[in-house]
């Protein structure tokens, strides 16, 4: 591919980290996790940061501590499009997915819409912040206020993103979550983090992180009184949990992926600006920014004469060496597997429908893309004129 959606940001320093750990022998989850959580935590300004082994693994963690920790029962908000793992954790913890139409310019939840799907059931909003772009966290902090709800965020696609608020994006609700797979702003491989303000909601994590055991809490943990025998209090469980630990290496990595991001983030945010530019004359719909994106990739929308071409236009780009790929799963609800979930339709899904057929995105890294982006404009534009 020429143009693939995603890329290596590794150097020799990812591999000299790898190396630091196989040199230390211990390879399940250690210093350089804590270490790595530490930092993030510095990083991106927030209270507590736990180190998982997926961005879905985040999801599950969040969701399972909504329903065992705050006994939250009922439905909860999400948008109409974004990725599997978001959903299915609520589905695993008996949640009604209340689905609620996203806004086509940003690609997440549309406010507007939020209010009239609140019932006496709604327990929490699930904000997920697409593509790079964060939510109207003004709006939705204000909403969640008014009717007494949790305000969660799914910011796997969003590290580094600024809201309208001034905080960094997954930092904005009682929890975040983040991945740090291939295709993402850092990549530790598989990995993920959660963000959340609470000490004592980071600990019931960390205890839910590993098969729900008390051995990994600090002593002066809030959520069990450890008896000060390491025999009896490494194997006593305290919470239904899993083994979604991450690797020794994946912490190594990410501390030096980390070091590396400010400079990673300013060529996605040059590529960006260039998109903007260079798709400004064809009759595209291409993503509004709310706050201060970090770009994880380009979505464009087909509009007027390219309305109902994209299959045309994804094989044109193929044809040319460019990798496409719908905007996360389009409208979640056109796919099969939503005969399994319990969910609350609002019947009104004009934008999250149009981006299902009309929308796809291209890929944004830290190369410069100029030459790619070109490419991409003169592809769209060539069909256009053929049409």
């Amino acid at each position: 591919m020429k143009y693939p959606l995603a890329c290596d940001t590794w150097d020799d320093r990812e591999v000299e980290a790898i190396q630091k750990v196989i040199k230390s022998g211990r390879y399940t989850m250690g210093p350089y996790v804590k270490q790595f959580e530490e930092q993030f935590a510095s990083h991106f300004n927030c209270e507590n940061a736990v180190m998982v082994n997926s961005g879905s693994s985040a999801n599950l963690l969040i969701l399972a501590t909504l329903a065992e920790k705050y006994k939250l029962r009922g439905n909860i908000i999400v948008p109409a499009v974004s990725w599997s793992t978001t959903y299915f954790p609520l589905h695993q913890y008996d949640f009604t997915l209340n689905f609620v139409d996203i806004d086509k310019h940003t690609l997440n939840i549309d406010p507007n819409k939020i209010e009239s799907a609140i019932n006496a059931m709604t327990c929490a909003i699930f904000a997920v912040n697409l593509l790079g772009n964060s939510c109207k966290y003004k709006e939705l902090k204000e909403i969640a206020e008014r009717n007494g709800l949790m305000l969660i965020e799914d910011n796997c696609e969003s590290l580094g993103s600024i809201t309208d608020t001034q905080e960094n994006a997954g930092t904005v609700g009682q929890f975040g979550s983040f991945s740090f797979f291939f295709s993402h702003h850092i990549q530790t491989m598989e990995g993920g983090m959660i963000a959340c303000k609470s000490n004592d909601d980071a600990d019931f994590i960390r205890s839910m992180r590993a098969h729900g055991w008390c051995r990994d809490l600090p002593d002066d943990n809030k959520i069990y009184k450890k008896s000060g025998n390491k025999f009896k209090d490494s194997f006593t469980f305290i919470a239904p949990g899993y083994s979604v630990r991450p690797l020794e290496m994946s912490g190594a990595i990410g501390s030096v992926q980390l070091e590396k991001w400010p400079g990673m983030r300013e060529k996605r945010v040059e590529n960006a600006k260039y998109f903007k530019e260079m798709f400004s004359n064809l009759p595209v719909t291409t993503q509004k920014e709310i706050g201060n994106s970090s770009w994880f990739g380009f979505s464009i929308l087909l509009e007027d004469r390219l309305a109902g071409h994209r299959d045309i236009v994804i094989q044109s780009l193929e044809s040319q060496g460019v990798e496409s790929r719908p905007i996360v799963a389009g409208n979640f609800m056109k796919n099969p597997v939503i005969k399994y979930l319990n969910i609350l339709s609002q019947n009104d899904y004009d934008n999250a429908d149009y981006i299902h057929e009309n929308g796809f995105f291209i890929g944004n890294d830290i190369r410069d893309l100029k030459e790619n982006i070109d490419l991409v404009h003169e592809t769209i534009k060539s069909v256009h004129d053929q049409i």
